[in-house]
């Protein structure tokens, strides 16, 4: 069992949400429960109980009941709320009564400085370009797409689509033309939403050439909006400011449990982008049921470091649900330095911020201590997802961010818009851990005959359904790419993708995804483990690691890493990484070649192209194995395009 790092004070988890909801199954339900797990397992087991206990609790607003939670339990296929008609932004704007002229939104951009909307102000902004959607003929089932950045701009035009039944779908403005082709060709859009231009780093970018690309090859757009920043509105084109200017009320669409809210996309790394749709009525209750488990509430002031590319833009709803001041970051992360997310967590005083796992392990290699350099006074939680966040993060954290903090890390996907495993305010955080299995989420550790598996690796898959599984994959019209996806390897069960090891007291950890595997002479392992003891030198900045296995031949695993600056890449240098597997992993893995990179392949949310290497260096087309448009450094593929080719000279 890992070493235990924090503790809730008894005050601190019995003000949370968690423990009013926990009090509020006793009073309204008459249940209590022993211990966490105690109630997890209720949640999984009682379908029909938990949600509708979730749904009267956070009071959804509804213009029509259900008639039963559940019509059919089955995977995929789960039928939720029957009878039930709603609209998810009716969710949002509900608490523009309770705090009218409090802060809805905090935006911080490089481009255009520092603006603040409060609840009142979003609420009038949505209706006046709701209604100016109406006018251009956007009606329920339609589709309005957007290339904007994490701005105020992209929450007001999801909200107005969504109020009027229309179906959103976004693209950061940084991804490549291709990748956001592939994305919206496939969706038809009648609305295009986009910026001309930002800076990014101190430096302008100029988007008008690629937009206007899109323009053309989106034959059924009926209008495009432009907020201009490097240029003038282009002839036919709609100012964004324009649509500000009515004095409209807000009015919403009532829609169906299951009325598509938007669509998302796979990271698009392999293959065409799978466009994910998730409905209303799903996401209202999965985003509730999330805000126990970030103990979010009205006042509190909420910030996650995402791109408008990333999953976690939209989980930016989960706390804006609750009444939840969300502030938003615009620009880069470590620009003028480092330090400039810290200083925006001290100077908006903000309670909960998270960030992607590598932006902590890059603070923690600058050698930051933001605990002496600004004012956290305020700082109650942190968050990190995006990969599994090693345990040398966790201690800098405590030692070097703020001793009393709950840190919270979670594990979820694109997939299902929610998390997995994640935190729990009333219970004690321990290192490389994530506190619990989400209440309402059947998450099992399986072996390959799917035994359900403690203390043991195996595959991360759900049992039961979730409200905010996909509908569909659109154009998916038999359900057959959906099926493959998720429900080809264990019949009526999710499988994510994802090596977890779930422990007898609930914790988990993720290895990373399964098809991303090492295995070493029957001996089997997620390459996170090989990260923490190699990226924990202070002489490697990153690494790549894949495992070969060839039919009829014993496997190859090259493990590529990029060292610290002036660091010189000798035998003594891989002599050290070879010392810190051996110690901290198994002499079993020592890599068969340590290979000098400049860089290692992401995607556009950070994530490493384990996949589409080892599919590279197995021998499968380039062209094939990797969209680059999808990525955040496309060149860097270059190295292993040539890398593969020397190996494939070498075996013949």
């Amino acid at each position: 069992m890992n070493d235990i790092l924090w503790t809730p004070t008894k005050e601190r988890a019995d003000a949370s949400t968690m423990a009013e909801f926990e009090r509020f199954l006793n009073e309204k339900r008459g249940l209590t429960f022993d211990d966490y797990n105690a109630m997890w397992d209720w949640s999984v087991t009682d379908l029909d109980g938990f949600w509708s206990a979730i749904w009267e609790y956070f009071d959804v607003k509804a213009s029509a009941p259900y008639t039963s939670v559940m019509a059919k339990r089955q995977m995929p296929g789960a039928e939720w709320c029957p009878g039930a008609m709603l609209n998810f932004t009716d969710q949002i704007m509900k608490h523009v009564d309770s705090q009218p002229e409090g802060d809805a939104l905090i935006v911080q951009s490089e481009t255009f400085g520092r603006k603040r909307l409060s609840w009142t102000e979003l609420r009038d902004q949505v209706a006046s370009v709701a209604a100016h959607l109406r006018d251009m003929g956007v009606t329920k089932g339609d589709r309005v797409v957007a290339v904007l950045p994490n701005t105020e701009t992209a929450m007001i035009a999801f909200f107005a689509t969504a109020s009027i039944g229309a179906i959103w779908s976004l693209c950061a403005p940084d991804m490549g033309h291709v990748a956001i082709l592939d994305r919206f060709k496939q969706i038809e859009p009648k609305v295009l939403i986009a910026q001309d231009g930002y800076v990014h780093a101190g430096k302008t970018v100029d988007r008008r050439e690629i937009l206007a690309g899109l323009e053309a090859a989106l034959p059924s757009l009926v209008q495009c909006v432009t907020v201009p920043f490097v240029g003038d509105l282009p002839d036919g084109h709609t100012a964004w400011d324009s649509l500000l200017d009515r004095d409209a009320p807000y009015e919403s669409t009532q829609v169906p449990f299951d009325h598509p809210l938007w669509i998302v996309y796979s990271s698009g790394t392999t293959g065409n982008p799978k466009p994910i749709v998730h409905g209303h009525g799903g996401i209202i209750l999965e985003s509730a049921k999330q805000s126990l488990h970030h103990d979010f509430r009205r006042g509190g002031r909420y910030c996650w470091l995402t791109s408008s590319g990333w999953i976690m833009w939209n989980s930016q709803f989960t706390a804006l649900g609750q009444g939840t001041t969300v502030a938003m970051f615009d620009g880069a992360p470590n620009y003028p330095d480092m330090g400039v997310i810290w200083r925006f967590v001290a100077d908006e005083k903000l309670d909960f911020f998270g960030a992607g796992a590598a932006f902590f392990s890059g603070c923690m290699k600058a050698g930051l201590t933001p605990r002496d350099e600004v004012d956290l006074s305020a700082l109650r939680s942190l968050g990190s997802t995006g990969s599994p966040l090693s345990s040398d993060a966790y201690d800098w954290i405590y030692s070097n961010v703020k001793e009393d903090v709950w840190l919270a890390p979670i594990s979820g996907g694109t997939d299902l818009a929610g998390a997995f495993v994640l935190g729990h305010p009333g219970m004690p955080v321990r290192a490389g851990e994530m506190q619990c299995r989400a209440l309402g989420n059947a998450v099992r550790a399986f072996d390959e005959d799917g035994n359900d598996l403690t203390g043991v690796v195996g595959e991360l898959v759900c049992t039961e359904p979730l409200p905010s599984m996909p509908l569909y994959f659109w154009g998916d019209d038999d359900g057959s790419r959906l099926h493959d996806s998720y429900f080809d390897t264990y019949a009526g069960i999710w499988r994510h993708g994802d090596w977890i090891e779930i422990n007898a007291h609930g914790g988990s950890v993720i290895y990373g995804r399964s098809d991303a595997t090492i295995n070493r002479k029957g001996l089997r392992l997620g390459s996170a483990e090989i990260y923490q003891a190699v990226e924990g030198l202070d002489e490697v900045m990153d690494s790549l690691v894949v495992d070969l296995e060839f039919l009829g031949r014993e496997s190859f695993m090259p493990l590529f890493v990029v060292p610290a600056q002036g660091v010189a890449f000798d035998d003594a240098f891989k002599d050290k990484i070879n010392a810190a597997i051996r110690k901290n992993v198994s002499a079993r893995f020592i890599p068969n070649e340590i290979i000098e990179v400049a860089e290692v392949p992401r995607t556009l949310s950070g994530k490493k192209l384990e996949v589409p290497v080892k599919k590279l260096l197995l021998g499968q087309d380039p062209e094939k194995v990797v969209n680059k448009d999808s990525m955040a450094n496309p060149d860097s593929f270059d190295f292993y395009v040539a890398y593969a080719k020397t190996r494939a000279t070498q075996k013949d």
